[in-house]
């Protein structure tokens, strides 16, 4: 198989990346031209020990590296890359980028910047920690079991979140979110009086623009094929790492639109 067939299928997820890393469609284009060339001129070489797409990204952010980001611009994308990603160090931009935006596990983030999977853990930890210091808000739970919701509440408030008030039925909750708008909902589906979370942030959402995480034992009843479906859905039990991600991602994406 050819360089162009082996790695064409992977060349707009690495041009995705390369705006997202750089916060400008003409610099992350640039450099993935200049890795693109290096490879076509042998400067560099695909390491055909590993996947196709996982050599193409690890050249790319090689080229990157080397290069001191020098060849960035001014200009900026209309993506999700903002002065926060723009600050991180630049190793935890690129894990966490990896991770976020290209869904990458762990494993393949460590090939891909040719280190350990517990310095990408490390990395992406200092990256969420970054961002979580300017994206803190107020949060409304929506969790008709008490145990499970004062769990919810302690996680919130660890990332420095104001928990805002805890709603166990659908009028509560639409009451709440009126009282004071949040800036990020958690729901569960099932709630106290039989009511649905699903319909009580929907009517939320039809007055204010937030980030929704549902965290439910139904995830079924939000996985139909059917749209639109929410972007971030933690099935219960859940695992308290799990929940602090989807918080800091929901944030973080949603104050970029």
């Amino acid at each position: 198989m050819s360089l162009v067939q082996s790695l064409g299928p992977h060349l707009p997820y690495l041009r995705r990346f390369a705006r997202a890393l750089t916060g400008s469609q003409v610099s992350g284009d640039t450099y993935v031209r200049t890795a693109l060339e290096a490879l076509a001129s042998g400067q560099v070489n695909i390491d055909e020990t590993i996947l196709p797409k996982t050599s193409l990204y690890q050249v790319f952010l090689s080229i990157w590296s080397s290069s001191g980001a020098l060849l960035d611009d001014d200009s900026r994308s209309d993506g999700i890359t903002d002065d926060r990603v723009a600050r991180l160090t630049p190793k935890s931009k690129q894990a966490f980028l990896l991770q976020a935006v290209e869904g990458m596990p762990n494993s393949e983030i460590a090939i891909i910047m040719q280190t350990s999977e517990n310095d990408i853990i490390d990395l992406i930890k200092s990256a969420n920690e970054e961002i979580e210091q300017e994206l803190r808000t107020n949060v409304l739970i929506i969790e008709d079991e008490p145990i499970i919701a004062a769990d919810i509440e302690g996680l919130v408030e660890e990332l420095g979140h104001d928990v805002d008030g805890i709603a166990a039925t659908k009028n509560d909750a639409v009451s709440k979110a009126k009282q004071k708008k949040p800036g990020l909902i958690l729901a569960d589906v099932q709630l106290a009086d039989g009511s649905s979370g699903i319909d009580a942030v929907g009517e939320i959402l039809n007055d204010i623009d937030v980030p929704v995480i549902f965290i439910t034992a139904f995830p079924e009843r939000l996985l139909t094929g059917d749209k639109p479906e929410p972007a971030y859905l933690i099935s219960k039990p859940f695992e308290p790492d799990n929940v602090k991600a989807a918080i800091s991602q929901a944030l973080f994406f949603h104050s970029s639109k």
